[in-house]
Order: structure tokens, then sequence, then C-alpha cells
């Protein structure tokens, strides 16, 4: 992660941005139960690492720009040898001010007694509807405000969603994340890379998405960002195919659809590439209309440009391919008009990308679609997927899923893509198919 002044300066930037007359408070998700007594591997709450870097679960942090001192305040696990036995190191109370930048904090216990004194503001920034079981801790501690109102304890006269505020600053990545999301983009072309390597038929989906996982854990990722992806044959035409549990024919497409998380910053490519190494007549033919879509959509990257002028580049340049290759009747402006495409490229072109897969910030302002600007991160990923049982097409194209992912930060004259190192040209594509297995595929 980064070092603690840069988590400093993204609290002060949200009490600048929130007022001296204000309080926000942030709250770690619960653990999330696998089945029985089995739990997922703890995720923190993308929001509170973005203000504080703290990983742990029970944790709540609160913002008080107009305190004369104690202006952030964290509730966290008390230290404990005996569960830290079983479950791992925490920080306790002097970790969280000592590492993570507290002004004070408290056991995690003490939440609900002293959580009322903190709360006495005008306007309270807290997201409602996150959390059920916390949502009834603030009203437990806004009720209390109000009952000691008549001895000039003031409640929050409103409550107000912070995410506008901060959903913000995350969309504007910083160099600092930038290089981060360089990283993870970099392990997961390595990770793509090798599995064109390592596909050949007779290979079961599970064995590739393995070596994918394995590869960002090897360099140093926390694992994928996402549920990896990897669809075989007719696998590919599901869009959140999740199963990877088929075996690799020889003739058919594969598509890989997999980030690295590196410093809780995640990448998200997809590549779609022959199991036998080969692209081969019709299939060919759709890849190259997939890949003459993304390219024409990258170009449309630039400040000033919105996500649908980027989308419209590549539905064009889609549904020409798609009249091309028989799927749709010409002429292509018609069937873009009412929608015809849709059965073949059913998702938007583009989405946001940095700490969360599918990242937050705003996607309109006033109605309209908000011009990019330099430090957005967004994917562009533009797909064709033809169903087996598809009405109407040639037989030769039924069954055939392809998209392909690239991840771009936009800059101050343009974009850069930050994953192109992953094979997408056909040429580029069949070189890494013939490449050496990786030693853990041998």
């Amino acid at each position: 992660m980064f070092e603690a002044a840069v988590f400093a300066q993204r609290r002060q930037r949200l009490m600048d941005a929130i007022g001296p007359d204000a309080v926000a408070v942030f709250h770690s998700p619960p653990e999330a139960i696998r089945n029985g007594d089995a739990h997922y591997r703890y995720r923190q709450s993308s929001d509170l690492l973005y203000l504080t870097g703290f990983t742990e679960p029970e944790a709540t942090l609160v913002l008080r720009p107009g305190a004369a001192k104690h202006r952030v305040v964290m509730f966290v696990r008390p230290r404990d040898k005996e569960r830290e036995t079983w479950d791992g190191r925490r920080a306790g109370v002097d970790g969280a001010v000592d590492r993570f930048g507290a002004d004070v904090a408290y056991p995690c216990g003490e939440l609900a007694d002293k959580l009322p004194d903190l709360l006495s503001a005008e306007a309270l920034y807290y997201s409602l509807g996150s959390d059920p079981a916390f949502d009834r801790t603030i009203a437990s501690a806004i009720d209390q405000l109000r009952r000691r109102e008549r001895r000039g304890v003031r409640p929050p006269a409103r409550v107000v969603d912070p995410r506008e505020v901060l959903h913000e600053m995350r969309l504007i990545k910083t160099p600092e994340e930038i290089a981060v999301l360089e990283r993870a983009a970099a392990i997961s072309v390595e990770a793509h890379t090798a599995a064109m390597a390592a596909a050949a038929p007779g290979t079961w989906e599970y064995e590739l998405e393995a070596l994918v996982d394995y590869t960002f854990r090897r360099r140093g990722g926390v694992g994928p960002g996402y549920t990896t992806i990897v669809g075989g044959g007719a696998n590919a035409t599901i869009l959140h195919y999740v199963e990877n549990d088929a075996q690799l024919r020889a003739g058919d497409l594969v598509l890989i659809d997999a980030g690295c998380e590196y410093g809780f910053y995640t990448a998200d490519i997809t590549r779609t590439f022959p199991v036998d190494g080969r692209f081969r007549g019709p299939q060919r033919d759709a890849y190259e209309v997939v890949l003459a879509a993304q390219r024409e959509a990258i170009a449309h990257v630039r400040p000033g440009a919105t996500l649908d002028d980027i989308h419209a580049a590549a539905v064009r340049v889609l549904t020409e391919g798609m009249v091309d290759l028989g799927l749709l009747p010409g002429p292509a402006e018609a069937r873009v008009a009412d929608g015809a495409y849709k059965t073949f490229y059913m998702h938007r072109t583009s989405h946001w990308l940095g700490m969360d897969v599918h990242d937050v910030g705003a996607y309109n302002r006033g109605g309209k679609p908000r011009p990019l600007a330099p430090g957005m991160v967004l994917t562009v990923e533009p797909g064709l997927y033809v169903a087996e049982d598809a009405d109407g097409v040639p037989d030769a194209l039924r069954g055939i899923g392809i998209r392909i992912e690239d991840d771009v930060l936009v800059t101050d004259d343009g974009c850069r893509n930050l994953t192109e190192a992953a094979p997408s040209a056909i040429a580029d594509v069949e070189a890494a198919c013939r490449a050496a297995a990786p030693a853990a595929m041998r």
C-alpha cells in the first residue's frame, strides 16, 4: 500500500469537502460466511481502505473536520493473544494510532457507548443501506442525541451519502495509484500470456484458471480481483461463466477474463485465443471484427470524450462486422438504430477500474454522459457472442464467444493502454500459443 501521508492527505481532502459542521462515518463490512462456519478470505471495504489502508474487519472510521482535537477517530479490534493465535495478528488501538493515522482509537466494543458523542454536527455523512446492522447502530446513536437535545446537544439534521464526494476522489487516479495499477496490469499480462502458451486440446478450463491465479500470487498479487473466467467453446458465450470445469477441444476458442489485484487495485483483461494455437475460417473473421472494434473504441479515449462515444464507436464496427459475417441483414446503420446488434453484443463497452473491478464514480452529470478527464482509468471490452441455439446464423459461427478487453488510462492528450502487452493481434496471439508451456503446466 502507500505511505501513511497518502492516506492522511485523502482524509484531509474529504474533510475539506464536507466542511467543519459535518461528521463522516465509514464502517467495515462483516466477514462473509462461505458455508457452515467457514469464511471467505476477508476483503476490506474499498472506501475504508482508501482512507486508512486498514485491512481488518470490525473497524469504524469517524472523521470530524470541525473538532478541536481527535478529528480522526477509529474503533478497531483490541489486541487479544488467544484470538490472534487462531485468526492472525491485529493492529489494536495502538496500531491504529501509530500505523494508520488515527488521532485516537478505541476498542470496537466501545463503539455504541462513544459514537453518540462523536456525531453531534449539522450533517452526518454515512452510506445508509450498505450494512443494515450498522444502520441500526447509527440510528440508535442519533436517537440518543435527540433525547439530549434539550441539554444543548445537537443531533445531525440530515444524513448525506458520502460516496458522491469520496467516489469522485477515487475516480481520478493519482500517480501513486497509477503506478500500482500498472503493476497489477503487468502481472495480469504475464498470466494471460502464460495461459496462451499452456492451452492445448485436452487441457481443462480449471487448469488455466489455476495457472492464471498462481501467476498472480507468485508475482506478489493478493490474487484475482474478481472470479477468474475461463470459457472454452460455447462456454465463452456466457458472460459471467465461472464453472471453469470443461475440457478444451481442438478447433475451439477459449476466453479468459482475469485480472490481478495488487496493492488492493485490480486489473481487468480479457483475451480470446484458439485452443490449438491457430485461428481458422469464420472464427478468424469474427475475431478480426472484435479486434477492429476494440481498436476503434480505444482511439476514441481522450479528455472530453464520453463512454457513450467509446461504446458507439465499438457498436458501429461490430454491427458492420455482424452484417458481413451473415449474423444480421444490412444495412448496418439500421441494425444499430433498431438495436438488433444486441442479440450478439449485449453489454456496454467500458466501466471504471480501480480498487474495485467495476470501480466507483458517476457515469453521468446533470443527466448527460460525463466527459473523460486525465487520471480516469477504464476498460475497453467489445465482444461478439453467438449462442449455440441462435436462430438464422451461419452454422460455423454457432457457439463462438469473443471478447478483447484492455485497461486504458486517460492522459492529458489522449490515452495509454496499460495492458497492451497482452497479445491481441492474430499473429501475436498465435505466436504466444506456440511458446513453450510454463513449467507449472509441464
